[in-house]
């Protein structure tokens, strides 16, 4: 293999040749680094890089034993990760040049695992909607996706094989299908919070991003502690529950065209494949997850409005004053709600393996916005594993594709039916 192609290798396909000593980690990283050297000026998707540190640390894995599952993967962390030896500033001025005692636990995690953190990717601004410098690398008019923004970009741009994402509203579905990566949200509360920058205990959840189901699954393996994730193979064909929501009417004719594409292709294949009757009032969900959202943020980041109110974006000002608005007893009201509807979904998914449903309205938009997370809000709210595969391109170049919903705690089914789905639509 020609060094300068080292960098296109699949995450689990890199991790194997890794694991039998045919491919050495600095090897593997100094193709990565000349791809960011080629691109980054343009694409934008680091807030911090450190190659020696990297470098020295593929230099050891090389000569040592084997560390773990990621032992040699390049990795990149989004910056609302806190790490000890790179600066994190979670995407605000507010804390440029913040040194973190300690790893967040996911990173930890990742590193016992072996793999070799090359360098903090950008973040929105808290992790919300306010766009940072990233460009899409498919065109660099257009959106990356937000609030994960530099982690998706740099592995759809070749600099990395994996990174580290974070999801609230629709921070890793949402951006995966703007850049044409699969990205995977675990279950609410399967992966450490410890070390994260929190905008919303209820929703807030770690997750990442590669180029293939067995990519992420590779990820999501450590991060969950569970290794059923690294077999992620249906043992049969799954029963596809169609939930194109009740926000469909704002789908574009490129989402409408790769849904009636991909119902065309699963229904002859799938066990059953069959609309799923979501109970009514669904439609709620979307502004539900937005009141406590709000709620948390409000009250998260205190510190942030109190003390630094004017280096806080106009949007996230406006954010944090909808959710002051909000006072404890009506937020009590509304996680009663969000209990009540996530025992109304559990009776859905006994039906269904998993729920087909889009991620996006369409292709990403242009560069002034980080897009709408409308189809992913209710997902989010309900704690529900997703995972976004890309299949497709719409009428502009750029990519298209669906997500699949699973059960609450059971990653390990819904990356298993997410790989039999991903292989007949890329087929």
């Amino acid at each position: 293999m020609k060094t300068h192609r080292l960098n296109e290798l699949p995450a689990w396909q890199a991790a194997a040749l890794l694991q039998r000593r045919e491919l050495q980690a600095e090897d593997l990283l100094r193709a990565c680094l000349e791809r960011i050297e080629a691109r980054e000026p343009d694409v934008h998707a680091f807030a911090v890089l450190d190659a020696d540190a990297a470098l020295a640390e593929a230099r050891s894995l090389d000569a040592g034993a084997l560390r773990g599952p990621l032992h040699g993967l390049p990795l990149g962390v989004k910056d609302l990760f806190d790490t000890v030896d790179l600066p994190t500033a979670y995407g605000t001025p507010i804390y440029a040049g913040h040194r973190p005692a300690a790893d967040a636990a996911a990173v930890a995690l990742c590193r016992e695992a072996g793999a070799v953190l090359l360098g903090k990717t950008v973040s929105t601004e808290l992790a919300t909607m306010q766009p940072g410098p990233t460009r899409n690398p498919h065109d660099f008019a257009h959106t990356p996706g937000g609030s994960s923004s530099g982690s998706v970009a740099a592995v759809a741009d070749f600099m990395l094989p994996l990174a580290l994402g974070t999801q609230t509203a629709g921070s890793i579905i949402r951006p995966a299908a703007y850049c044409g990566l699969v990205g995977y949200k675990p279950s609410l509360g399967r992966v450490p919070r410890a070390g994260i920058k929190l905008q919303s205990e209820s929703c807030d959840t770690a997750g990442g991003f590669g180029r293939s189901v067995r990519d992420v699954a590779l990820l999501g393996a450590t991060l969950l502690d569970d290794p059923r994730l690294n077999d992620a193979r249906a043992p049969e064909a799954p029963r596809i529950g169609l939930a194109p929501t009740p926000q469909w009417p704002q789908a574009d004719a490129d989402m409408q065209r790769v849904w009636t594409e991909a119902v065309r292709a699963l229904a002859p294949l799938a066990a059953d494949c069959c609309d799923a009757a979501l109970p009514e009032g669904f439609a709620e969900l979307v502004a539900l997850q937005k009141a406590v959202m709000c709620f948390e943020a409000a009250r998260s980041l205190t510190h942030e409005r109190v003390h630094h109110r004017e280096r806080l974006s106009p949007a996230l000002r406006a954010m944090l004053d909808e959710g002051l608005a909000i006072d404890g007893v009506r937020h009590a009201g509304h996680l009663r709600s969000v209990a009540q509807w996530r025992l109304r979904i559990d009776a859905l998914l006994k039906r269904h393996d998993v729920l087909l449903t889009p991620s996006t309205i369409g292709t990403a938009p242009l560069f002034e916005t980080t897009g709408d997370p409308v189809f992913c809000r209710a997902w989010s709210l309900l704690g529900l594993p997703c995972i976004h595969l890309p299949f497709g391109f719409g009428a502009n170049g750029l990519p298209v594709g669906l997500q699949l919903v699973g059960r609450q705690g059971d990653d390990h089914g819904l990356l298993a039916a997410a790989q039999w789905v991903h292989e007949r639509l890329e087929g």
